[in-house]
């Protein structure tokens, strides 16, 4: 049977991720494979991790990326971190709230959950206030939802985690290079992200960064594997991290200068990682924020200007995805589809709640430019028109002319 190459057709992805890689990225990635203890290869490890400390603001020594997508990166921290029967509290705010409720009860942990209504976010008192009643060993709280768009302010919570012996796990996947983190200023114990968003890059690397009183924790639950154990040396501690492929102990001595084995890593997703850093950081960390915030802006002004409902708490919103609420008798899944099929264009439906309520687009990464709002804006105009939905004509796009014009004027 005679297979064809894989030819994707032309996609504008303007969802909540993943999102069109750089060219850039895509370069770096096509690059040959060296082997993993050669000195090149070693080198652009060591690279990989000065260039994420800068992308995470910190001065993290364990700082590096995990093999997978992100969620492999949160349940190495989580399964790394957790030890049975350890209390954790997750505020829930969004369907990744969720996700590190599930993992973590997959790590045995007591879990604990406060949730707000989709749409809002947590005040930090109403935090001090759980980890007071709960007295959690970890901290698990997302950055940025995706899912309802909200960013959740992080500058306060580590200093109450620090007032009460909590260490601190962010998720910030979603706002990582597109909304403001400061690591070390904020106090974050553990933080892990993916390329496919403000990162610019495909889903399959996840980077990670770790206080040392997160590596303390790690460190205290280190085992060796057996095969590479020296004659006589014990395997460890008898509290072990219940996953190998997650042992965050011993991948952090896989990329120590011990070298000391643990798996193959993914060259060609390592190239990927280390052109999405070295990018963003060539841009300049706190531009690329900005670039993220006004193109959000424009596009936000733009799905306004088209008479469309915003949905949840727009002071709280991310600079990078606007929900929108799906106009009354309009099929939104028909409308997705039409979008894409006549424009070559995907925005995001959502879940759980919002699931055909609302739909998601995104400017992040490669594709938060003014071509790409614009042009993003102009076909919903005429999909929206195409369904009988009353609209402005160009009320979207000069609404957005209208957020770069103010720009240029400064």
């Amino acid at each position: 049977m005679l297979t064809r190459p894989i030819d994707p057709p032309h996609r504008l992805l303007m969802g909540p991720g993943p999102i069109n890689a750089d060219p850039r990225v895509l370069r770096a990635m096509s690059a040959q494979l060296v082997g993993q203890y050669d000195p090149v290869m070693t080198a652009y490890m060591n690279e990989t991790m000065a260039l994420y400390r800068e992308v995470f603001r910190t001065g993290n020594e364990a700082t590096l990326v995990i093999d997978g997508t992100s969620r492999a990166g949160i349940e190495a921290a989580l399964i790394s971190l957790i030890e049975p029967g350890d209390r954790v509290l997750v505020p829930v705010f969004g369907r990744f709230g969720h996700l590190l409720r599930e993992i973590a009860e997959r790590c045995q942990a007591e879990v604990v959950l406060r949730e707000v209504e989709w749409g809002a976010v947590f005040t930090s008192e109403a935090i001090e206030r759980a980890i007071v009643e709960t007295r959690p060993k970890v901290l698990a709280l997302v950055q940025g939802d995706t899912s309802t768009t909200m960013c959740q302010p992080l500058d306060e919570i580590g200093e109450i985690c620090r007032r009460h012996d909590v260490l601190f796990y962010t998720d910030v996947t979603a706002s990582l290079g597109g909304n403001a983190f400061e690591m070390d200023a904020w106090g974050v114990d553990a933080a892990t992200a993916g390329l496919q968003k403000c990162l610019a890059g495909p889903a399959g690397s996840s980077p990670i960064s770790l206080s040392p009183r997160a590596v303390e924790r790690i460190r205290s639950r280190a085992s060796v594997e057996a095969g590479l154990r020296g004659e006589g040396e014990a395997a460890g501690c008898a509290r072990r991290i219940r996953s190998n492929y997650f042992d965050l102990a011993m991948i952090l001595d896989y990329w120590s200068e011990k070298r000391l084995n643990h798996h193959t890593e993914a060259t060609t997703m390592l190239y990927g990682a280390r052109e999405c850093a070295r990018l963003l950081v060539e841009e300049g960390i706190q531009s690329a924020i900005e670039r993220h915030r006004l193109h959000g802006s424009a596009m936000l002004a733009g799905v306004i200007g088209l008479g469309l409902e915003v949905f949840g708490d727009v002071e709280h919103k991310m600079n990078n995805v606007v929900g929108v609420y799906i106009p009354d008798g309009v099929d939104g899944e028909a409308l997705r589809g039409a979008l894409l099929s006549d424009y070559a264009i995907e925005i995001g439906t959502s879940f759980g709640p919002l699931h055909g309520r609302i739909w998601r687009i995104g400017t992040m990464g490669y594709n938060a430019r003014k071509d790409t709002v614009l042009t993003t804006l102009a076909a919903l105009e005429q999909v929206l028109r195409q369904a009988g939905v009353p609209v402005t004509g160009g009320g979207g796009v000069g609404a957005a002319q209208e957020i770069y014009q103010q720009e240029r004027n400064g």
